[in-house]
């Protein structure tokens, strides 16, 4: 009998505490959910107005400077990316999770020693690779680019490294602190028009590549001064700027700027070899094409970074507290809906990559095909998730080294192989496989290392609003294939391919969490355009 009582209230309190468990994981899943739906909604829509101005702009821009012109900005952008890796030392990668850590921990003294470092160190090392640049940047563009029209531009390309890294360093800070929605007022909000109306301005007026220049350079210093108020306004008041001892920075802080940096130059490999080499093998005119190209293929997974932005220190603060089973269930919910949403977009670019192409010109229709190679491959970076972030953010960075120094060798032997043979094609081939292999294989890590996986069975349900939108795109390319206006029948493909998707996703496709983060999103939306209304 005493056992039998013993053990009732033990079983009752078991299936208590387990009770207790869920309303917890559910309350902590709806509260991260809610706000990376909410700030992600906000980047997304900063995102789709910058990048429809922004595509007038680059159409602008590619038939006034002409593909020549613009294989010459892209060379000299590899130098600035190229110049910004050592001079910002993986410090902005360090700022977007240590200020997320100690921030969510209190820890405010280690906070203004973290950011009084990273601050001074990026524009002291910006200041002396951009007087570096000036100094030895002709001689490198002249023997291993063969474009000496490339110099005299070349101390704008040193400003535009000094203030892009503070840029992207304050932006880090802001995400850190969890406040996308600002940074995306200041970046694509205010910064986006500001650059976009003096490009046209001063191309307007004939001043060609410089005047180009000049419009980046004088946005970018009114996006820094924004972003720097932020931050301030932002930081707590314990750990701003004081003349106090810095304390002594952690050792997992030092090896994890020594690994971002690391990270940072196997990303330059990967990402940047492409251009570098076409640059060697081929003329800057093929390298304007391919870079139109695979800029607009880099739109593709818009959905994925905004999600990134604000997911990223999400991922550090629920690491921190060692909450995996939220970590994993947002993680395959967003997985889902990123691949979902991402999959009319990419299925558009791909069937009208032609008409896409030949909108920037003429002398630009040839890139098609790098355009549907580049689709494919972001497709697959879209469909694993933010398996990059989960694993630099949760203390792995290791792991995504050893997948990042891997590719940067692949890219660079399968480049090496392609280029001379293929020219922009095999680019885009090897750019495209690099990407797919390195997604995959961090996807592998993330499982090993954390113990969490994206795939679920709700993802079935995403079959037929992706068939119905996908036929819906042929439809539209197969009755306006004779149509003067491309750009009317990529609308058209657009709004019908979303629309389609989204109602029959709404009607077929949604479980309790798709809910949750439908209604999310849809009252964040009716509150800004409340917002608008009445401003």
């Amino acid at each position: 009998m005493s056992t039998s009582s013993n053990s009732a209230p033990v079983i009752g309190a078991s299936v208590s505490a387990s009770a207790v468990d869920r309303d917890v994981l559910r309350l902590e899943f709806k509260r991260n959910m809610g706000q990376i739906s909410r700030q992600s909604l906000v980047f997304f829509a900063g995102t789709i107005f910058t990048m429809g101005a922004g595509y007038l702009v680059k159409i602008y821009v590619a038939r006034v400077l002409g593909a020549e012109q613009l294989g010459l900005y892209a060379l000299g952008m590899t130098l600035v990316t190229l110049t910004q890796l050592f001079a910002v030392l993986g410090l902005q990668g360090t700022a977007g999770r240590y200020v997320a850590v100690y921030n969510a921990t209190g820890k405010w003294n280690e906070l203004r020693g973290l950011l009084m470092r990273t601050v001074s160190m990026a524009v002291l090392l910006n200041l002396l690779f951009a007087a570096v640049m000036v100094a030895a940047g002709p001689w490198i563009v002249r023997k291993f680019y063969h474009a000496p029209d490339l110099a005299p531009y070349l101390p704008y390309f040193a400003a535009l490294t000094v203030l892009g890294s503070l840029s992207v360093l304050y932006c880090q800070i802001l995400a850190g602190f969890k406040d996308v929605a600002k940074r995306t007022v200041i970046t694509n909000f205010i910064g986006s028009p500001l650059v976009i109306a003096l490009t046209v301005v001063f191309l307007a007026i004939g001043t060609g590549m410089r005047g180009y220049l000049w419009a980046q350079i004088i946005n970018t210093i009114v996006v820094v001064a924004l972003l720097v108020a932020v931050a301030w306004k932002l930081t707590p008041q314990a750990a701003r700027f004081s003349l106090a001892r810095l304390p002594a920075l952690d050792p997992e802080v030092v090896g994890f700027t020594a690994a971002a940096f690391g990270m940072g130059a196997l990303d330059f490999l990967v990402s940047q070899a492409d251009k570098v080499l076409l640059g060697l093998y081929l003329n800057p005119t093929l390298v304007g094409i391919y870079v139109v190209a695979t800029s607009m293929s880099s739109l593709i997974p818009i959905i994925l970074q905004s999600v990134n932005q604000i997911f990223a220190p999400v991922i550090a603060d629920l690491h921190a507290q060692n909450r995996r089973e939220v970590l994993e269930r947002l993680f395959q919910t967003l997985t889902k809906w990123v691949l979902g949403l991402t999959f009319p977009l990419a299925f558009v670019v791909t069937v009208f990559a032609r008409p896409l192409m030949r909108i920037f010109g003429s002398g630009f229709e040839s890139g098609w095909p790098v355009l549907v190679i580049g689709a494919l491959g972001q497709i697959i970076n879209c469909a694993v998730g933010s398996v990059g972030y989960l694993l630099l953010m949760s203390g792995n960075q290791k792991r995504l080294m050893k997948v990042q120094f891997s590719m940067a060798a692949i890219s660079l032997l399968v480049n090496i192989t392609l280029i001379p043979v293929l020219g922009i094609v095999g680019a885009a081939v090897a750019a495209a496989l690099v990407n797919a292999a390195g997604n995959l294989w961090n996807l592998s890590e993330v499982r090993k290392s954390l113990g969490i996986f994206p795939y679920n069975r709700t993802y079935f349900a995403l079959i037929l609003p992706a068939t119905l939108a996908a036929s819906a795109v042929l439809l539209v390319r197969w009755s306006t294939a004779s149509a003067s206006r491309g750009w009317v029948a990529v609308l058209l493909a657009l709004v019908v391919s979303y629309a389609i998707f989204c109602g029959s996703a709404a009607a077929f496709a949604l479980d309790q969490d798709d809910r949750m983060i439908a209604l999310s999103a849809w009252a964040q939306l009716r509150g800004m355009v409340r917002k608008g209304e009445n401003n």
